[in-house]
């Protein structure tokens, strides 16, 4: 049978035959494609002469009818912001109702009770589902690292006969049946130029060459096409770089979708992706009047509906930043992430931008709060960050990094490396360090203490935190680039060269990248015959630098990879992962104490030739 044969035989089984016309009506299929497939299904037995089902017919319905459904709702949501901060997209509200209780509710109408959603961000709120539909909860720990398509490889046994359904989909009607007679995958009417896939003649789902369909996600699998979906699933999540990939992966076979599409009206099928599209399907949402948007209103004295333009910016390691205009101004909403009340003290933030505002070292906040962490600024316009592997940009950063340590601000607060290592320590509440030696590298570590201790330069305010992609370059009012320095949350009084290290471990260089850092912050100027930093000649590059100084900055090195070591290895508690960052700081712990080492033995071998001279 085809898929148009198909299409009448579900009609039928849904109501009584009535005429032709209508048929065409119900279906979207034309009066002779209607007519030719009636006579189709008389002759395979799938009706008889009165157009009525045979048993031949009840079977293939039975054979094909859902028995069950995945909604997907594990992921941040992250173009929900704000309101993703204070509740998992399938919890938001439209008309009075949140949105996956619509579609549980909507699912119940078509006969369907077993119901998995998968879950992740902020998994508890969805307890309570259980208790009043009777769901079954799969959590996903690696929602934070791993798209939709580790969702369902976690439901790989259900998938058959089963309705995939993302969890922010509202539905005018009810897009589930308990009639289904093959698969498909749901897209809308109306054109996207963001879609991966149009709609050709055939109803097949093909690759898009610029503007195609709107994906609204939905679809349902039964048969030959699950079984292939459930293979392709486990081949892709067991292939390296699928990280990022949507479960859709598994549908594309050379080209197309190997399942037809189910074409609905935008009208019918809403995705919710945006703070501004909950707005205007319900103005009225109690969702809409957020926490963070109520700040933006009281800071600007406006209206909620004159935030406009709401646009996620990229996760942070720390924070949650977004986008919006306002009365002709673009601005930068940073929001604190998950855990930062712990991590950061923000009445101590909130004094250092006292402390530097008017010295051209930062966009000065708009608005920030000393117990929240909220803080709005000017969005600049052109920004590019400081390419670590160029030469010519980190002569600008390193002038602009002593410039302003030799500014010596002083603020009322330390950064205690060690002591902060500690406390993230503690953080954990007892958990043992990933790190089978992890004890020993802290043994190591901390014996540099004295050492340090002893050559430490006298404290100034210290960015702490002074790495590349802090370091932001803009274009003024008359077209010149200018550059400042931005993200001052961990910033304290400390030794100025402890900046240097953080900026050579974010940027995971190697020690030789390591030496020509040190040399460019002693003379930006000093002579470098590349302009790429890793593959720059090596010689000569600590001319000038004191030997107890390169010591104390490899130990300080050192101290900082085991300082964000254990600080990465607590947002992991929090469901939060950081990869090869996170390895790279306990490598730099280890490596660092030992070329330390080195450098004191020689250090003390000069002054031993030094007394016998």
């Amino acid at each position: 049978m085809n898929i148009q044969e198909l299409d009448i035989m579900k009609i039928l089984m849904n109501k009584p035959f009535v005429s032709q016309r209508i048929l065409a009506e119900d279906s979207g299929h034309s009066l002779g494609v209607v007519n030719r497939s009636l006579r189709s299904l008389e002759k395979e037995g799938y009706l008889n002469a009165d157009i009525q089902l045979t048993e031949k017919a009840a079977a293939l319905g039975e054979e094909h009818r859902p028995r069950r459904a995945i909604i997907l709702a594990a992921g941040f949501g992250m173009r929900m912001v704000p309101i993703n901060l204070e509740s998992p997209k399938a919890l938001l509200e439209v008309n009075g109702q949140t949105l996956i209780e619509r579609q549980i509710l909507q699912l119940h109408e078509a006969g369907i009770y077993e119901i998995y959603v998968v879950v992740g961000f902020m998994k508890e709120k969805f307890d309570y589902l259980i208790d009043e539909y009777g769901v079954q909860l799969i959590v996903n720990r690696e929602y934070a690292s791993r798209n939709n398509l580790y969702s369902m490889k976690l439901v790989l046994d259900h998938i058959d006969n089963a309705y995939i359904v993302p969890c922010d989909i509202w539905c005018a009607e009810n897009p589930f049946s308990a009639c289904e007679l093959y698969s498909w995958y749901m897209v809308s009417d109306r054109e996207d130029p963001e879609s991966d896939v149009r709609v050709n003649r055939k109803r097949e789902l093909v690759a898009a060459d610029g503007t195609g369909n709107a994906m609204i996600g939905i679809a349902y699998l039964q048969g030959k096409t699950a079984e292939t979906v459930r293979e392709r699933i486990r081949t892709l999540c067991g292939t390296f770089g699928k990280d990022g990939a949507f479960w859709e992966e598994a549908l594309y076979d050379r080209g197309k979708m190997i399942i037809p599409a189910r074409i609905v009206s935008s009208e019918n099928a809403v995705e919710i992706n945006t703070y501004e599209q909950l707005r205007d399907l319900d103005s009225g949402s109690s969702q809409l009047q957020s926490e963070v948007i109520g700040v933006i209103q009281q800071v600007f004295s406006c209206d909620a509906e004159e935030i406009r333009e709401i646009e996620v910016l990229k996760k942070g390691m720390t924070n949650r930043s977004f986008l919006f205009t306002c009365r002709g101004g673009k601005y930068i909403m940073r929001v604190p992430g998950e855990g930062t009340d712990k991590l950061i003290n923000r009445a101590q933030e909130a004094d250092v931008y006292r402390a530097i505002s008017g010295r051209g070292l930062c966009d000065d906040p708009v608005y920030i709060d000393p117990v929240t962490g909220y803080k709005i600024t000017r969005y600049l316009e052109g920004v590019r960050v400081c390419d670590a592997e160029s030469i010519s940009d980190l002569r600008r950063c390193m002038k602009k990094l002593r410039s302003f340590h030799e500014m010596k601000i002083e603020v009322g607060h330390v950064f205690d490396i060690f002591g902060q290592t500690e406390f993230y320590e503690n953080l954990r509440g007892g958990q043992p360090s990933v790190y089978r030696d992890y004890e020993r590298t802290k043994e190591r570590v901390l014996s540099l203490k004295p050492f340090i201790d002893k050559y430490a330069s006298a404290p100034v305010l210290t960015h702490i935190d002074a790495v590349p992609d802090n370091f932001l370059f803009y274009k003024d009012a008359e077209g010149r680039e200018q550059l400042q320095l931005t993200d001052w949350e961990y910033a304290g009084m400390q030794d100025p060269h402890v900046d240097i290290a953080m900026f050579c471990i974010y940027s995971m260089y190697d020690k030789s990248c390591v030496d020509r850092l040190i040399g460019l912050y002693w003379d930006p100027d000093r002579a470098i015959e590349a302009e790429d930093i890793r593959t720059a000649k090596a010689q000569h590059v600590l001319d000038g630098v004191p030997l107890q100084t390169v010591a104390k900055i490899y130990a300080y090195i050192a101290a900082c990879g085991l300082l964000w070591s254990n600080w990465c290895e607590y947002k992991l508690l929090l469901g939060v992962e950081f990869g090869e960052y996170s390895l790279r700081q306990y490598r730099y712990a280890k490596d660092y104490y030992r070329y330390t080492r080195e450098l004191m033995s020689e250090m003390a071998q000069e002054v031993e030739e030094d007394i016998h001279a």
